[in-house]
């Protein structure tokens, strides 16, 4: 292949994998960081300089800075927009000035870049699910009750998720911007809970608060009836590929298994493999229970109605026969992710 390609946020766990994918296909690849001073966080890139010599280079930039990327971005054809702010709902305490400011105007300040650098043909941005629904009841009024491509998010608010809210904007605004010009194309990719195996030392994104406290054993007792659309990080990163080299793709691509799994799904899957397997909850408790209890959790009222017992189908179609995404056996994700928090965990 050849190309030389940017990819921002390179340290992140979706960047790492794409980066990896890239410098394995042959690409020449330019990623940028937040720091080149933290050297714990750029060790994995820097293992991929050693193992790819000559063909990966790092920059630093800021996403809220203006023509922060001119520089990383010359010479490149392909933009792979990967960086965004992720934190877990519970360390959200400002969501204008930590989701949206950042997300938003770091998606301007990069296609800024774009329009500024004429060898960039196409640019693929990581989006979410989360932008085409707020909260599971969402999906309800989809047609055939059908999470698709063809809706946005309309419910979520800076006050009721926020990450969501963040998101939905960043992309909306991808699109207009991509519409106001003829010389380059977007496409996003928009991936449910992504799990997989790590790259980066630890990293807060592919995490969700409710599994990592059924890993440590808090749900021991049993889980609540709620479910996760999944899908492994190393598809995302292929889904990313494939997007910039295949000159039919086009628009959004959701990037998730067909059926949504619950937690006490998971719990099934990894118990086998759990260090303390008796820990892991064996069934979902009644909603009626969960509904009175849930409150003591972070689960209030409004939350729980919107997404307590909830389960919808998934239309990843596009992504199967236009970027040729064969998806893995969740088995084998949710294990490997395991595997990989857990030695995350022992290793702190």
């Amino acid at each position: 292949m050849a190309d030389t390609v940017l990819v921002t946020g390179g340290s992140g766990y979706v960047a790492c994998h794409l980066i990896q994918q890239l410098l394995a296909a042959g690409n020449r690849v330019h990623a940028t960081v937040r720091s080149l001073g933290n050297a714990a966080k750029l060790q994995p890139l820097l293992n991929l300089q050693k193992e790819f010599p000559g063909r990966l280079h790092l920059f630093e930039a800021d996403l809220l800075a203006n023509g922060a990327f001119d520089s990383a971005m010359r010479g490149c054809s392909v933009v792979h927009h990967v960086a965004s702010p992720f934190l877990l709902p519970e360390k959200i305490k400002d969501g204008r000035r930590q989701m949206l400011e950042p997300a938003l105007q770091g998606t301007r300040n990069v296609l800024g870049s774009v329009e500024r650098t004429p060898s960039v043909t196409r640019v693929v941005m990581t989006s979410t699910v989360g932008a085409i629904f707020g909260d599971y009841i969402d999906v309800m009024q989809m047609e055939r009750q059908t999470l698709s491509e063809a809706y946005f998010n309309t419910s979520s608010t800076l006050e009721n998720n926020p990450y969501h809210y963040a998101k939905t904007a960043a992309e909306k605004e991808a699109w207009a911007i991509c519409a106001s010009q003829d010389r380059w194309t977007l496409v996003t990719i928009n991936p449910g809970l992504i799990l997989g195996p790590s790259l980066t030392p630890a990293s807060d994104s592919g995490s969700l608060f409710l599994l990592d406290e059924m890993f440590r054993g808090y749900f021991f007792y049993g889980m609540p009836d709620l479910s996760i659309t999944t899908v492994d990080v190393r598809e995302v990163a292929q889904a990313h590929i494939a997007a910039a080299s295949k000159r039919n793709a086009q628009g959004r691509y959701i990037l998730a298994e067909k059926r949504m799994l619950s937690f006490a799904e998971v719990a099934r899957i990894v118990r086998p493999h759990h260090r303390r397997p008796w820990t892991l909850p064996t069934y979902s408790l009644p909603n009626g229970l969960i509904r009175l209890i849930g409150p003591l959790f972070g689960l209030d009222g409004d939350y729980l109605r919107k997404h307590l017992g909830i389960r919808f189908a998934i239309d990843n179609q596009r992504s199967i026969d236009e970027l040729d995404i064969t998806y893995r056996p969740v088995e084998q994700t949710l294990i490997e992710h395991y595997r990989c928090w857990e030695r995350q965990r022992s290793a702190r």
